[in-house]
């Protein structure tokens, strides 16, 4: 069996310090007072692991170039993924690092996305395995969870999606509605994300005692939002939530065929905050997922990551917010 490489984590692990004080000796940081005893012990565990600070940490270090891997749900982006990944490729471009991205398809070995570019890191925009994380770290691999509101991880950068749910359920509950539908994208490649949003969704519908929503599937189509908002308004549904904007534009369009308006037939939110979103008819109330925060920290999560220095903490800021407008 082939012996992974020594990492930073290894070294701090056997020296018993943390990896910033690893980083700060083996780089020879003039900014850093380390104890001569400190510095010895570094040096020791270095030499018995035989650790050698990757090609591409020295390189980020001297602002050189590098790929990060994007790993894509295969299903479609919209507006807010395609405005996450143009942030954090513009972030990571400051440093000389470019972004690939690849679409994880069903039953394909994530080896076969990584393999041919060996990558600094590998990010997860869609679910990674524990058993592909551990494989891609076992080859000196910096992981990284986005998004997702996963297992918590060191290297997750999760926006909650079960939190957008809630707030959805919450806003429409106080509101007065006691009766919700949930509207679902019924296009395939986005279940990672569609599945943690209802789950939200239920879950402050059994916190606040209210039934479990009744779940329609919608393609974008206006005659479908009408046939699934006369299906809700036949459940009793006076409110709904929408897996995001976009499945929530559907449903105003059927209301309109069918010669409703929200609120006062139906209440609707969504999801994302898309630019579109003050334009719709009425203005559509959503949750805004703060996407230029979230890929600015998961830049910077990045570069620590493939530089073996502390990762930073998420910033204070609230990651999701309630934008109410007309709609709801």
């Amino acid at each position: 069996m082939v012996r992974r490489a020594a990492t930073a984590k290894d070294v701090a692990h056997l020296a018993g310090v943390s990896r910033a004080t690893v980083s700060y000796v083996v780089n020879d940081n003039p900014n850093q007072r380390i104890s001569p005893e400190t510095r010895e012990r570094v040096l020791a565990a270095v030499a018995e692991l035989g650790y050698t600070p990757s090609a591409t940490a020295r390189a980020l270090r001297k602002g050189a170039g590098d790929v990060v891997l994007l790993a894509l749900p295969n299903g479609p982006l919209g507006p807010t993924l395609t405005q996450f990944i143009e942030t954090l490729e513009a972030e990571l471009a400051r440093v000389g690092v470019g972004v690939v991205t690849r679409r994880v398809v069903d039953g394909q070995p994530m080896t076969a996305l990584w393999r041919p570019f060996m990558p600094a890191a590998v990010v997860g925009l869609t679910a990674i395995s524990a058993a592909d994380a551990r494989e891609l770290r076992a080859a000196g691999v910096f992981v990284a969870q986005a998004m997702l509101a996963t297992a918590p991880d060191e290297a997750t950068m999760s926006v909650p999606q079960t939190l957008s749910g809630r707030l959805q359920v919450e806003h429409l509950a106080s509101r007065g509605h006691r009766v919700l539908g949930y509207a679902e994208d019924a296009r395939t490649g986005m279940t990672d994300f569609l599945s943690l949003r209802r789950d939200g969704v239920r879950q402050a519908c059994v916190e606040l005692g209210l039934d479990l929503p009744v779940a329609v599937p919608i393609a974008l189509d206006a005659e479908d939002g009408a046939r699934a908002v006369t299906l809700l308004r036949a459940a009793g549904c006076t409110a709904v939530c929408a897996y995001n904007d976009e499945v929530a534009f559907v449903v105003l369009a059927g209301m309109r065929l069918l010669g409703l308006t929200a609120p006062a037939d139906l209440a609707v939110i969504g999801v994302d905050d898309i630019p579109l979103a003050p334009f719709a008819c009425p203005p559509l109330t959503t949750v805004n997922q703060n996407i230029p925060l979230v890929s600015r920290h998961l830049a910077a999560l990045l570069r620590a990551g493939i530089s073996g220095e502390p990762l930073p903490a998420m910033p204070r800021s609230e990651s999701l917010t309630l934008v109410v407008r007309e709609s709801a």
